[in-house]
């Protein structure tokens, strides 16, 4: 069977989030950036909630790159980030080690440039032997020509190509399994915009949860003719499953 005909797992999965750094980002030309921070922060939570082991990794930090976003540092608090001075981390012993700690062979690439820190190593990976699957919306390039460039160039080398949503949900793969789901839906809501929307809608309107805003809203209840507030019934559901 080909590597890649089998669907990755949080046992068989590690992640690598390499350069995210506020120069780094500065250069993003290819998408939105605060788009581009909200995938990255939301499969970072989600990557620890599944126990994914994770090597964060920063190039130049004090010459030039800046300190690793602290909306990601603060994911990982006191994990160790590997500082490089090659634009290609699988030149670094460091990473390496990190990378080889994790006794894991299938590999999730994120990372700030597309074109070049995320490509070169994810190059050299493959031929070491990983399966390597590159986060395309977790990941940023100087123009949308040097992302695709840089994609198709990876996926000519034998990377495989999602997204956000896609990578995450494949570590909770069958909805009867309950350990990660309600913490899983959480992190969902606010931040898998329209996806989290319509979990928000499934569980309040459906399902008649609780909404998750600090200050729910209150609508007004209106009088039938005979002058007695109307209003629906609520009743207690099942934790819902919503995909």
């Amino acid at each position: 069977m080909n590597q890649y005909q089998k669907l990755y797992t949080p046992a068989d999965s590690a992640i690598a989030f390499i350069d995210f750094q506020p120069q780094m980002l500065f250069g993003v030309a290819n998408a939105d950036r605060a788009t581009l921070v909200n995938n990255v922060t939301l499969l970072a939570k989600v990557a620890k909630e599944f126990n994914v082991p994770t090597v964060l990794s920063s190039v130049e930090t004090e010459s030039f790159s800046g300190y690793v976003w602290p909306q990601l540092l603060d994911i990982f608090p006191g994990q160790p980030v590997i500082e490089r001075s090659s634009m290609n981390s699988w030149d670094s012993q460091e990473f390496r080690k990190a990378i080889e700690a994790t006794g894991r062979k299938n590999i999730i690439m994120t990372g700030l440039w597309t074109e070049v820190c995320v490509t070169w190593p994810t190059i050299e990976m493959l031929g070491a032997g990983y399966n390597i699957y590159v986060v395309g919306d977790c990941c940023g390039a100087t123009s949308p020509a040097a992302h695709e460039a840089a994609l198709s160039r990876m996926v000519q080398a034998g990377a495989v190509r999602l997204t956000t949503i896609a990578a995450l949900l494949e570590w909770q793969r069958d909805w009867k399994n309950k350990e990660h789901y309600n913490a899983l839906m959480e992190l969902l809501r606010p931040q898998a915009g329209a996806y989290g929307a319509g979990i928000e809608y499934a569980y309040t309107m459906v399902h008649h949860a609780p909404q998750t805003a600090k200050v729910p809203q209150v609508v007004p209840k209106k009088a039938d003719s005979d002058g007695h507030a109307s209003g629906r019934s609520v009743t207690p559901a099942a934790t819902p499953v919503y995909r």
